[in-house]
């Protein structure tokens, strides 16, 4: 049986082998690029829970006429529809007012006045839609591309087709934080696992308080000169083992124990903000430690400028099925005035051109209440926004209908939306891909176009 593993080890460590060692020394594997890239990097600012778009970015007055109304069945007939499912289904207007922002007149909701002030560099898609309902398998497409758990994550895509810009930083960073209203959703780390591919490539979570790895310090009475001995001593020992069996996962064994060590010295100076300038951590509402959306904002700028390729900032508690408008209202104190300073400093520091910047989440929510002052899961249509990197700023892509439930004018499948942040990366999404269980997979499926009209 040994016999037969390592045959089928060397047998197998083609592609996935080269691969391994194209990230051992930074590279990935699209060289050249398919075509010349608009942006380095990629910083999404992920709102899980479902952002209900009827109170940020899609305002509908006819919905706000037909408020407490029945609900047409024209619109709804022979839909899934989450919990609501078999129910009255009631209209149910904007809970909130809505106001037009920058030169572009972009229209938002008015609780967003920070991310406003900014509006010209924003493209806000209005009309995005998706295909799964409940917030996991949900997490997972918009993760990943698909609802089979084990895919790889879309951050391990860019890692792998482009490999990293720094030895001493993953190049695939995530972040979380939690504020005040909604329900508490659990985030599974597969949402950023590499999947099929080398298991250098997934995301590394950094915690926002305390130490930033767990272990980061060495124990009592380990010197730096010591552990550096051991790792040698290590890398030794699976270097001669690759040489025997050929498994790249070897190879990446001996990546990740020079990368912890490294991380070491580098990862506590960046995430350390105490001498950042008041004033920078003032436009960003930071407070060194408290592992809040705005300090992780502050943190995405600054691992951006170290050279990460992928930075992912989780922000949760948008679940709101009920207090809609009280729950909007708390998570527009915490998201509203980082996002923008975000897209501010990026700009100042002349790094806005080349990061894409994302902001939203799995889904919407829907125009009907749940019977109260909530709303559902919504996969028909809601919006997202884009900034930087080749997008164009200060335009309305896409619509829903006249009540916000589908979308209905140039609609945006999350496929699409890949196809499109790889595109401006210099990727193109049709051609990065890998053999899994003898077909070729990539991140956008089978399907997936660029959307060619907010592109710069």
């Amino acid at each position: 049986m040994d016999t037969r593993r390592a045959f089928l080890n060397k047998t197998m460590a083609g592609a996935l082998g080269m691969t391994a060692l194209q990230q051992l020394m930074g590279k990935g594997v699209i060289s050249p690029l398919h075509h010349k890239p608009t942006a380095k990097r990629v910083i999404f600012l992920y709102q899980a829970g479902g952002p209900s778009h009827l109170e940020t970015f899609d305002y509908k007055p006819r919905l706000a006429e037909m408020h407490l109304k029945p609900m047409p069945d024209s619109f709804t007939k022979g839909q899934q529809i989450a919990q609501l499912q078999g129910k009255p289904l009631i209209c149910y207007g904007p809970q909130l007012g809505f106001k037009k922002f920058g030169k572009s007149g972009q229209e938002m909701c008015e609780l967003f006045p920070h991310m406003g002030s900014v509006a010209d560099e924003l493209c806000i898609i209005r009309s995005m839609w998706g295909e799964q309902i409940n917030h996991d398998p949900a997490h997972t497409l918009m993760n990943t591309g698909s609802i089979l758990a084990g895919r790889p994550s879309m951050g391990s895509w860019v890692l792998y087709g482009l490999g990293a810009e720094t030895q001493d930083l993953p190049g695939y960073v995530v972040l979380m934080s939690a504020g005040r209203g909604g329900q508490m959703q659990p985030i599974a780390a597969r949402q950023w696992s590499a999947g099929i591919l080398p298991s250098k490539l997934q995301g590394v979570k950094l915690n926002s308080i305390g130490d930033p790895v767990l272990y980061i310090k060495n124990p009592a009475g380990l010197s730096g000169e010591l552990q550096k001995e051991s790792i040698d001593a290590v890398g030794a020992l699976n270097q001669a083992a690759y040489k025997e069996l050929r498994d790249p996962e070897i190879l990446t064994r001996v990546s990740q124990y020079e990368m912890a060590f490294r991380m070491q010295t580098s990862v506590p100076g960046l995430m350390d903000m105490s001498k950042e300038p008041k004033s920078v951590l003032e436009d960003y509402g930071a407070v060194p430690g408290d592992g809040s959306f705005a300090s992780n904002c502050l943190l995405a700028r600054k691992l951006a400028e170290s050279g990460v390729r992928f930075i992912q900032l989780y922000h949760r508690d948008w679940d709101h099925h009920g207090g809609v408008k009280a729950n909007v209202a708390l998570k527009a104190e915490e998201v509203d005035r980082p996002t923008a300073a975000l897209i501010r400093d990026l700009k100042q520091r002349g790094m806005l051109d080349d990061t894409l910047v994302v902001w939203g989440g799995e889904f919407g929510r829907t125009p009907m209440s749940q019977g109260g002052d909530g709303r559902d899961h919504h996969i028909k249509g809601f919006s997202y926004m884009m900034a930087g990197g080749g997008i164009r700023g200060g335009m309305e892509y896409g619509n829903t209908d006249e009540l916000g439930y589908a979308a209905v004018e140039k609609p945006v499948s999350v496929h699409d939306f890949h196809a499109t942040m790889l595109h401006v990366l210099g990727i193109d999404h049709l051609r990065m891909t890998v053999k899994f269980q003898g077909l070729d997979a990539r991140l956008t499926g089978i399907s997936g176009e660029v959307v060619k009209d907010i592109l710069v």
